[in-house]
């Protein structure tokens, strides 16, 4: 007992009297340890976390740390007070941290030369809790790299395209080059024509091996030796498209007006593209070999336009051809090399070749095919070039003749394969140092293109009332419309039409403007960019219709233009919807055509597609184009009024006030349903 009351009484300053130990069943007491010194108070004794009875009641209940959990401490604060002194025996590198719109952790520690731990350490200072990957925006980064001691140099990501235009050319470095000439006029008066006639010229066209290509540019060799490079582009997308981002593809714009028909709105548009563009102008008249020709004619129409000819005193030369004839061809040439030393065109051959991309394709053998006008520098077979959001190395070039060619030098067009992607027309090309700068180029631009399709189609998409409904809450600024036509002369006239009825909060944007029915392709084309599809005299194919009812696409059937104004106009304004809807029901094909005494043609139809209503709209169609619109007046099934017909079956009918009808047209039914305004 005596260790017992030994520990009893060291324990006494402050620690209360232990129990003895419990009796176990049996009787038997567990044997005791040999008590050894008695613990200071706080000290070793409490390092398991134990609390006894007193230190509970007083308050005294900390836990304390063990031995171990110390001596790590204390080694890491060794650690760390040797880190800091070698640290500060050495001189600090302060280092030029290029810091971008956005960065990784991650990246802006590899850019400092800094521990990844310790930027994110600075991160949560600031209060912002990051792991290594996550992306942070160029103010934090800007801080951090403040706090570390580093310069920082802030970026843009449109910097990858700092210096691919080049530097300005010396005087000195200048030599002349062969006029750029373009083509313009209206549909019909022989641009086409003029074009393969002045293609005959060609000196060099006659050689051996020489296969004429279409490119959509060439280069005409004259026997002076003198060259012209002719732009043949259909809609002139390249000439419009490179005017619009402020570069200049031609030099010289030729405009073709037919003698015997005068100034059309198509000759108009290219003088309006000419003069916009601050391009001189050549006057062609053309089908001066027709005897009903009256160029007097043309020149007093040109003066409205302020086109004033030299023979009328003015400053714009007029020259008198016959593209079918082949008259009036060489002094055409030499009005162009007059134009062409007046302008004095001169470039540098001597550095890296840009231009814009005159038309491009895909080709099913070949691969992405551009057609290229090299305006400065020379283009060799093997430079990488980047030509809009596509890059690439130039594997081959080729003339209009089809001739392989190891360089290409001012003022020249060619054919280029090796780029990754098809380009747009219009677009610029340049050569660039190396397949990285090309390739940093390329992801630039096309995410750029992405962003701003996401812009685009980011506006909530549904059928023309809800277009109408987010036009007059404000949120819609914008109406796009896809025109399809049955000729190309109606197809432009809606655009023109529809882009002069913007309004001052809402703008009108005609997306496309063609010919022929209306494909899958269009209907896709008018969801995505929310869009309403105008169809003049032309149907939709059973597919596309399908596709517009499954996603809610509008189609807008129209046979008078001054309708689609109207409609258009009350769109933009976001006054009413439409209270009348088209709801198709079938389409029936004339197998025969019977003449009735006293009641006209009758059409002998088979039902190929829904069914056909007593009552019901029609429409004639002949080659997909309609020919007539109106009302069904009979329908009969044998000799039997009926009310209507259903698909598989054969029918009689006749048109209200209509007799044109022939085997293999077709018949459209529709009705009109009243929807609400």
């Amino acid at each position: 007992a005596a260790p017992a009351e030994t520990l009893r009484l060291r324990s006494s300053d402050g620690d209360d009297d232990r129990r003895a130990p419990a009796r176990r069943p049996g009787g038997q007491t567990p044997p005791r340890k040999s008590a050894g010194p008695a613990p200071k108070k706080g000290g070793d004794s409490r390092r398991g976390g134990r609390i006894d009875v007193m230190a509970a009641i007083e308050g005294d209940d900390d836990k304390t740390r063990s031995l171990a959990s110390v001596r790590r401490q204390r080694e890491r604060e060794r650690r760390q007070a040797e880190l800091e002194r070698l640290r500060a025996d050495q001189v600090r590198v302060v280092r030029d941290v290029i810091l971008p719109e956005t960065i990784t952790v991650q990246e802006l520690a590899n850019r400092m030369a800094a521990r990844q731990g310790e930027v994110i350490k600075s991160l949560m200072k600031m209060g912002v809790m990051a792991t290594v990957t996550q992306v942070i925006d160029a103010d934090t980064a800007e801080l951090v790299v403040e706090e570390f001691g580093h310069r920082v140099r802030r970026v843009s990501d449109s910097d990858v395209e700092i210096g691919i235009e080049g530097v300005e050319d010396e005087a000195a470095e200048l030599l002349p080059r062969a006029p750029v000439v373009t083509i313009m006029g209206h549909v019909d008066h022989g641009k086409t024509s003029l074009l393969d006639a002045l293609r005959t010229t060609d000196v060099a066209g006659g050689e051996a091996g020489g296969i004429t290509q279409h490119i959509g540019a060439y280069q005409v060799t004259l026997a002076s030796g003198s060259r012209i490079t002719f732009i043949d582009t259909p809609g002139h997308e390249a000439f419009t498209s490179m005017r619009a981002r402020g570069a200049s593809v031609t030099d010289v714009v030729v405009l073709v007006v037919a003698a015997d028909d005068g100034v059309m709105p198509q000759t108009i548009e290219a003088i309006k593209h000419a003069k916009a563009a601050d391009v001189p102008i050549i006057v062609a008249i053309n089908k001066m070999d027709k005897p009903d020709a009256k160029p007097d004619r043309v020149r007093q129409e040109l003066l409205s336009h302020e086109i004033v000819v030299e023979s009328l005193g003015g400053d714009t030369q007029e020259i008198q051809v016959s593209a079918l004839k082949r008259t009036g061809l060489d002094k055409l040439e030499e009005a162009i090399l007059l134009q062409a030393e007046i302008l004095d065109l001169k470039a540098n051959p001597d550095r890296v070749a840009e231009g814009p991309v005159i038309e491009s394709r895909l080709d099913r053998g070949r691969g992405p095919v551009a057609t290229v006008l090299v305006q400065k520098g020379t283009l060799h077979k093997g430079d990488i070039v980047v030509a809009g959001a596509e890059w690439g190395r130039v594997r081959a070039m080729l003339d209009d003749k089809g001739r392989q060619l190891s360089e290409a030098g001012p003022s020249m067009p060619v054919e280029i394969l090796g780029i990754a992607g098809v380009p747009g027309a219009g677009e610029p090309f340049v050569v660039v140092d190396n397949e990285n700068r090309a390739r940093e180029i390329s992801e630039f631009r096309q995410r750029k293109i992405k962003e701003k399709m996401a812009a685009g189609q980011s506006a909530a998409r549904g059928t023309l009332d809800q277009m109408l409904a987010r036009i007059q809450a404000g949120e819609q600024k914008e109406v796009a419309i896809i025109i399809k036509a049955d000729v190309q002369g109606s197809a432009e006239a809606l655009q023109t039409t529809v882009l002069k009825l913007e309004h001052e909060e809402v703008r009108v944007r005609v997306l496309n403007a063609s010919v022929g029915q209306i494909t899958e392709s269009d209907v896709q084309l008018a969801k995505a960019s929310n869009a309403v599809l105008v169809a003049f005299n032309v149907r939709a194919t059973s597919q596309a219709r399908e596709l517009a009812q499954r996603d809610g696409v509008d189609i807008r059937y129209y046979s008078i233009i001054y309708q689609v104004a109207d409609d258009v106009e009350q769109l933009v304004k976001g006054k009413i919807a439409p209270k009348h809807r088209e709801k198709f029901l079938g389409y029936a094909e004339i197998r025969q055509v019977f003449n009735i005494t006293k009641v006209g043609k009758v059409a002998g139809c088979y039902v190929t597609e829904g069914l056909v209503k007593r009552g019901c709209g029609v429409r004639l169609l002949r080659d997909n184009v309609v020919i007539h619109e109106g009302d069904l007046s009979q329908l009969k099934r044998f000799k039997d009024d009926v009310r209507e017909v259903a698909r598989g079956y054969e029918c009689g009918l006749s048109f209200a006030g209509y007799n044109d009808l022939r085997e293999g047209d077709v018949v459209e039914c529709f009705e009109m349903e009243l929807v609400p305004a």
